[in-house]
């Protein structure tokens, strides 16, 4: 019973994959050719996220930074802080609704990207963040689940909004993980071309 609940899982994931692979191909291309121009121009990422979302930032950051699946030079990209110290800092009720925004404006800079990741649908501080970014002139990515929907009214001409098209966030996040390490591919394949073959 457990063992096919847990292939039950890698099917449901699988699934899911297969019927976004033509529909989110587009949004993440633009979304890629928004850190490119970001980084080819001097300009630096700043990537945040709420519970799951602020792992994956993380995890963004380190193959921007360091590599991906081959060596480069290093590529300009700061996780956003999303940690309880940080939050108790900012001392208001308002606290996880401004968590991106006041970093935004600390930091960002016009020609940087933002780029933001949530699976549960956090709305009020994507919003914030996203109105902090636009305020600094910067362009801003949003990965999000199918709630991030919402929140194109928010986003600019030169935005890009890649919405996984499911509500439950385990699928949402796994996805997101994919697309996150296709933007890296997509980089690394611009800035250095195609890799020999092992």
């Amino acid at each position: 019973m457990l063992e096919q609940r847990i292939q039950q899982q890698f099917f449901d994931s699988a699934d899911l994959q297969y019927q976004t692979a033509e529909s989110l191909a587009r949004p993440i291309a633009e979304a890629a050719q928004a850190l490119i121009g970001c980084i080819t121009a001097g300009g630096k990422l700043l990537v945040g996220g709420l519970g799951g979302g602020a792992a994956l930032a993380q995890h963004f950051c380190a193959t921007f930074v360091g590599r991906f699946e081959r060596e480069r030079p290093g590529l300009a990209a700061l996780a956003l802080a999303a940690d309880s110290v940080l939050l108790g800092s900012l001392g208001t009720r308002d606290v996880v609704d401004q968590v991106f925004a006041k970093q935004v404006q600390a930091l960002g800079q016009g020609g940087d990207v933002l780029l933001l990741i949530d699976a549960q649908g956090q709305d009020q501080a994507l919003r914030a963040g996203i109105d902090a970014a636009h305020a600094r002139d910067m362009v801003v990515v949003l990965l999000g689940g199918r709630s991030a929907l919402a929140l194109r009214d928010s986003l600019g001409e030169t935005d890009v909004l890649v919405a996984v098209p499911h509500d439950r966030s385990a699928r949402v996040l796994e996805l997101q993980l994919l697309v996150l390490h296709c933007l890296c591919d997509a980089v690394d394949l611009q800035l250095m071309g195609e890799q020999d073959p092992l």
